[in-house]
C-alpha cells in the first residue's frame, strides 16, 4: 500500500482567449479590477502522452455548454505590473479552496460535483504590446488516501458491455452502489466515478483530490471504496473505456480543512506566473488599429467618460485640399481614429512640398498629390480606408469654354456625389474661389463644413452653419453673444464681392502660400479639433456658438463648440469670434440655393461665366446700389 499521486492540469489557452480579454478590458472593465467570470473544460478522450490540459478560449468568457468537463471560476486582471507582483497568493488560494471547503460542509457538492472544479486567474495584460503575466490556480483539498490496488476496466471481469455502457454515460462525477445506482449516502457508496483528464498509466487527474476530500469528510470511521478513472479512447473507429484505470483507496474521516494547493507551475516547472508574448502572432495591421483604439479609449476611462468615439469611427470624411493643410488635417483624423477619408486635389508633389507637407517624401515628387497622400496615410494605419480623387473644382471667374463644357459637368456631378456621401467636409483649396462651390453644395445638402484659410503669420479656422432644410434663418440680434448653429455665417457672409478669378496677373510670391511653417499645423489641428467638437455635442452640427465666457450649457463634453478661431502667429494668440449669416450671401444664402436646386446647370455655368452674376442673384448688387456711402464713417489711426 502507498499514498495516491496526482496528475496536475495544465492550462491551454487559444490566443482567441487573450483576444476577449483586451476587448473587456477596453469596453467593459476599464480601469475596473474586478474579477470577470470565466470557464475551462477538459477532455477524457485525449491520446497517451498528452498532458492533462484545461482548454480555454474566446468562449471561455461566455460559460456556454461545453461538450467537455467544465471548470468555473474567474480572471483578476490588474491594472499594473506592480499590483500583479503583490498580490497574497497564499491567501488568494486558501480564499478559494475555503469556497471548495464550504460546499462539501453543506453536502451540496453531492447534488452538484461541479463545485468542486474551480479555477482562479490571476494577469497583468500590456495591451499594448500584447504581453501577458499570468497564473492559474485549481484549488485542490490535500488529503492522504492510501492506494491499496490498481488495476484497467479490461483486467476487471465484473464490468461486461452493459455496465461499461453506463460508465460511459457519466460526465463529471458520480456517486455509485454495487450495482452501478447513484447514492447519495457516503456509507452507501461503493465506486466513486469522474471523468478522468490524465493519460498517465499510473496516477489519476487533479479533479479525484477534491472529490476524495468530499467523501472523506462525510464518512464516519475508515472506508475503502473503489475509484474508475474514465478515460475514453478510439480503438479500431469505436470508442472504449477498457483502458480506464480502477483504484482501490481506503480513505479517513476529514473533519477540518486541509492544506490547500493548486497554483500551476511555469514552463521551468517552478511555482510561478507564466508569461506569453504574441505580438509576433498578430496581425501589424490589427495590431496598429487596436493601438490607436487603445489611445483613444483610455481618453474616455479617466478623463471623458461621455467621448462618443463610436461617431468617429463611423465618420466618413471629404478633404479637398491636399496640400499643407489637407496633409496635416488627415493626420489629426487618423489620430482621432477617423478611418475613411478620401482626398482630393488636382495637383501633383513638387519639390517644395516634401519639407512643409506631412504626407509626401522626396520621392513622391511628380506624382497625383491625392492618390500619394492616400497611400501614405494606408501606410500610417493599414485599416484607413481611403479614397483619392485627382480632378479641378470649377470655379466662378473661370470662364468654361464649350470645348470644356461636358468635363466640367462632370466635375460638378462628382463633386456633387461625394459631397453627398461625406458626412464631414474639409475646405482647405488654395484659392478663395475654389472654395464657392463645395461652400454652395454642404450648404444645400446640409452637411458640416470646415473651412481653414492661412494668410504668411494669420490663420482662420470656421465651421459653417448646417443650414434648415428649408433654408431660413432667424433675425440676427446685435450684440447677442450666442447665435444658434443654423444661423452661423459662411466663408463667404463677410465679403461684399462675389469671388473671382485670384490667380490672374500674380506674382511668383503671390502663386504661392506664403506662411510660417508651423501655420498649417496649429490651424489643421485645430480644424480637426474643432469638427470633433461639434460632434460631441448634443445638436452635432446645429451646436450654437457662444462668446460668454460663464455659459458652459452649450459646450460638448470637449468643451467650447466655436464659429471661428482667428490666429496670429506674431503675437501667438487667437480670438473666437460668431457671426449670423449674411442673407445676400454669395455661396449660402436662400436665393443662392433657390437657384441652384431648381436650375443647377445652367445656373452654374452663368456663375462660371459672367461676371458680377453672382451679385445679381444674391441681392448683392442691389444692396451695394441703395447703399448712402455717404453714412459710411472713416476711421484712421488718429482717431480716439
Amino acid at each position: 500500500m502507498s499514498g495516491l499521486s496526482y496528475v496536475p492540469l495544465i492550462s491551454s489557452i487559444d490566443h482567441t482567449f487573450w483576444t476577449n480579454l483586451n476587448a473587456k478590458k477596453l469596453d467593459e472593465l476599464k480601469l475596473d479590477s474586478r474579477p470577470l467570470p470565466i470557464s475551462a473544460a477538459y477532455t477524457n478522450d485525449c491520446a497517451n502522452g498528452v498532458p492533462a490540459h484545461l482548454s480555454l478560449s474566446y468562449d471561455s468568457f461566455n460559460d456556454e455548454e461545453s461538450s467537455g468537463c467544465v471548470y468555473r471560476g474567474d480572471i483578476l486582471n490588474t491594472n499594473t505590473v506592480e499590483v500583479f507582483k503583490a498580490i497574497d497568493y497564499t491567501n488568494l488560494l486558501n480564499e478559494q479552496g475555503t469556497q471548495i471547503w464550504n460546499s462539501i460542509k453543506s453536502g451540496a457538492a453531492f447534488s452538484d460535483p461541479s463545485l468542486l472544479n474551480k479555477l482562479h486567474c490571476v494577469c497583468f495584460a500590456d495591451l499594448k504590446k500584447y504581453k501577458y503575466n499570468f497564473w492559474f490556480c485549481f484549488p485542490a483539498l490535500a488529503t492522504s488516501p492510501t492506494l491499496v490496488s490498481q488495476w484497467t476496466l479490461a483486467d476487471d471481469a465484473e464490468f461486461g458491455e452493459e455496465q461499461k455502457e453506463k460508465l460511459r454515460q457519466i460526465k463529471g462525477a458520480a456517486f455509485l452502489n454495487s450495482d452501478l445506482a447513484s447514492v447519495k449516502d457516503p456509507e452507501r457508496l461503493e465506486y466513486l466515478v469522474f471523468s478522468d483528464p490524465s493519460t498517465d498509466l499510473v496516477h489519476p487527474g487533479w479533479p479525484l483530490r477534491n472529490l476524495l476530500a468530499l467523501v472523506s469528510h462525510h464518512i464516519k470511521c475508515e472506508k475503502t471504496i473503489k475509484v474508475i478513472c474514465l478515460r475514453e479512447n478510439k480503438i479500431s473507429g469505436n470508442f472504449s473505456i477498457d483502458h480506464s484505470l480502477l483504484l482501490t483507496v481506503t480513505l479517513t474521516p476529514l473533519p477540518e480543512i486541509p492544506k490547500v494547493v493548486g497554483w500551476e507551475r511555469n514552463a521551468k516547472g517552478k511555482l510561478a506566473p507564466k508569461f506569453v508574448d504574441l505580438s509576433a502572432t498578430m496581425d501589424p495591421a490589427k495590431i496598429s488599429e487596436s493601438s490607436v483604439n487603445l489611445n483613444l479609449k483610455l481618453m474616455r476611462w479617466r478623463l471623458l467618460p461621455d467621448l462618443d468615439l463610436e461617431v468617429l469611427q463611423r465618420l466618413k470624411v471629404l478633404v479637398l485640399g491636399s496640400g499643407t493643410l489637407g496633409c496635416n488635417v488627415a493626420r489629426c483624423l487618423l489620430g482621432w481614429g477617423v478611418r475613411r477619408i478620401t482626398m482630393l486635389d488636382n495637383g501633383k508633389v513638387s519639390y517644395s512640398n516634401p519639407v512643409r507637407q506631412s504626407l509626401y517624401n522626396f520621392e513622391d515628387c511628380g506624382k497625383d498629390k491625392a492618390s500619394t497622400a492616400a497611400a501614405r496615410i494606408r501606410q500610417i494605419n493599414p485599416g484607413a480606408e481611403v479614397e483619392a480623387v485627382t480632378m479641378s473644382i470649377p470655379m466662378p471667374g473661370h470662364a468654361v469654354s464649350k470645348l470644356e463644357e461636358e468635363r466640367v459637368r462632370g466635375d460638378i456631378e462628382k463633386l456633387e456625389g461625394l459631397i453627398e456621401s461625406a458626412d464631414v467636409v474639409f475646405l482647405l483649396t488654395d484659392t478663395r474661389e475654389s472654395r464657392w462651390l463645395p461652400t454652395l453644395l454642404c450648404a444645400s445638402k446640409q452637411k458640416l463644413c470646415i473651412n481653414s484659410a492661412l494668410g504668411f503669420d494669420t490663420y482662420l479656422v470656421m465651421r459653417h452653419g448646417v443650414k434648415n432644410p428649408d433654408g431660413g434663418l432667424s433675425t440676427p440680434v446685435v450684440g447677442a453673444p450666442t447665435v444658434a448653429g443654423n444661423d452661423l455665417g459662411c466663408y463667404f457672409c463677410n465679403d461684399v464681392v462675389a469671388p473671382s478669378d485670384s490667380t490672374k496677373d500674380r506674382t511668383l510670391d503671390q502663386m504661392c502660400t506664403v506662411t510660417r511653417p508651423g501655420n498649417a499645423l496649429v490651424a489643421g489641428s485645430l480644424a480637426v479639433e474643432l469638427m470633433v467638437s461639434i460632434l460631441q455635442h448634443p445638436q452635432k452640427g446645429g451646436a450654437p456658438a457662444t462668446l460668454d465666457p460663464n455659459n458652459t450649457e452649450e459646450d460638448s463634453c470637449l468643451g467650447r463648440v466655436p464659429h471661428q478661431i482667428r490666429g496670429f502667429l506674431a503675437q501667438y494668440s487667437a480670438v473666437q469670434t460668431a457671426s449670423h449669416a449674411f442673407n445676400k450671401c454669395t455661396a449660402c444664402c436662400t436665393e443662392v440655393i433657390k437657384r441652384y436646386r431648381e436650375d443647377k446647370m445652367p445656373f452654374l455655368m452663368d456663375v462660371f461665366n459672367t461676371a458680377n452674376y453672382l451679385e445679381k442673384v444674391s441681392g448683392l448688387a442691389e444692396m451695394i446700389e441703395n447703399t448712402d456711402f455717404g453714412d459710411i464713417w472713416e476711421f484712421d489711426s488718429d482717431t480716439e
